[in-house]
């Protein structure tokens, strides 16, 4: 069996013709590849805004940068995440901290959120990033109303979730990254992710003003706009009105996200279809936990649709399951180290046994192969291999 990775990018002709046509047009970058881009996946995850960006990480900055961060913020957010979205916080001086998980889902819990926050004054938290981890949303409408009610920002880290959704208190739905509930919402386009674009990010909001802002920031902090000049010497003339950065995404990339997002629906049905193969492989596995387990997805099949970037298993001996599947040629992956335990963040203050159930989630969990152009042979002898383990576990 040739090499079988937990996630990898479909790249079709259609793709690679959109790409070959956008270089041998008169833009590589700052043309009209990137407005139409970030229309289209606005209208996608029915936000009024987008914002596309160098990476999922350059995203998360600017979203800090645009809510004003500084040395006087504090932010909550999950320790099960990738690095950046509490490094984010980092980049602009604030001060990040964590709330346990709830070890059903992997998500950030919000009880343990509310508990943090009532155990400070009101005003001593900024702003919260809770994480769409795995692809399951988070339901922002009861994040929001705890915002409210202490006076905090969200940004939804929705990386893991485009096409992602949950249903409101109203009935409706509320797509990941949609702006209703969050004030800002990232995605990340690498390789592993929905739509791939090598790399690159967006940021979608309901908010003119952040929008605004963000384009600056995204362009060293420029604006070419009269209307918003201090003077005008003519036509060559611009204005750097705050400090910004270079976190514009090409043309060329742009063009492979448009193509990646006309099938980006099917990619999601075919993940929902490698996700039940696998609930019914391990359903009735004594020593193995699913993420997310059937009892679970049944009582809340009508109210979120799992957007299944990764699909989660947790066993007690993940590193011998971890090392036999690579003698397999299968290779499977953690997600994530908590980021509380990174050197960095303990050379922070916090410690091992500070967020238990995220540190106990850790010592289990491996991602299984999970991407829209896995075959079905190819998930069966996934399948038939960890059920080998098992057997002599």
């Amino acid at each position: 069996m040739k090499p079988i990775p937990y996630g990898r990018q479909h790249i079709t002709q259609e793709d690679i013709d959109a790409v070959v046509e956008t270089l041998q047009s008169d833009f590589l970058t700052q043309g009209p590849k990137v407005l139409e881009f970030e229309q289209k996946f606005a209208a996608y995850v029915g936000a009024k805004y987008a914002v596309a960006v160098a990476n999922g990480t350059a995203a998360l900055h600017l979203c800090a940068l645009a809510l004003g961060v500084d040395e006087n913020s504090r932010v909550i957010t999950t320790p099960i995440t990738f690095a950046a979205s509490a490094n984010c916080v980092r980049y602009c001086d604030g001060t990040v901290d964590f709330a346990d998980i709830d070890p059903e889902t992997g998500l950030l819990d919000i009880a343990k959120v509310r508990q943090k926050l009532e155990s400070q004054p009101k005003r001593y938290y900024s702003g919260l990033i809770p994480v769409d981890f795995a692809g399951m949303p988070v339901n922002l409408e009861e994040f929001r109303k705890l915002a409210d009610e202490f006076d905090l920002w969200i940004i939804e880290d929705a990386c893991h979730a485009p096409g992602g959704y949950f249903i409101d208190s109203n009935g409706e739905k509320q797509m990941c990254g949609n702006g209703n509930y969050a004030d800002l919402a990232i995605f990340s386009f690498h390789p592993v992710k929905h739509i791939a674009t090598g790399e690159g990010g967006m940021i979608t909001t309901n908010n003119p003003e952040l929008y605004e802002k963000l384009l600056t920031l995204r362009t060293h902090g420029i604006t070419r706009d009269p209307a918003k000049m201090h003077e005008n010497h003519g036509g060559w003339y611009m204005e750097m009105q705050e400090l910004g950065y270079n976190y514009r995404m090409p043309d060329m990339l742009t063009a492979l996200g448009i193509s990646q997002l006309k099938r980006a629906d099917a990619g999601l049905q075919r993940r929902q279809e490698i996700a039940k193969r696998y609930d019914a492989a391990f359903k009735n596995a004594s020593n193995l936990k699913i993420l997310n387990p059937a009892a679970y997805k049944e009582a809340i099949s009508d109210n979120v649709f799992h957007a299944y970037h990764l699909y989660v298993i947790q066993v007690e001996k993940r590193k011998e399951l971890y090392d036999f599947l690579r003698t397999k040629n299968i290779f499977a992956q953690v997600h994530y180290i908590p980021v509380h335990l990174m050197p960095y963040y303990q050379d922070l203050g916090f410690k091992k046994d500070d967020f238990p159930l995220a540190e106990a989630y850790y010592e289990m969990c491996l991602s299984l192969p999970m991407y829209p152009s896995l075959t079905n042979e190819e998930q069966d002898y996934v399948i038939a291999s960890v059920q080998e383990f098992l057997q002599h576990a």
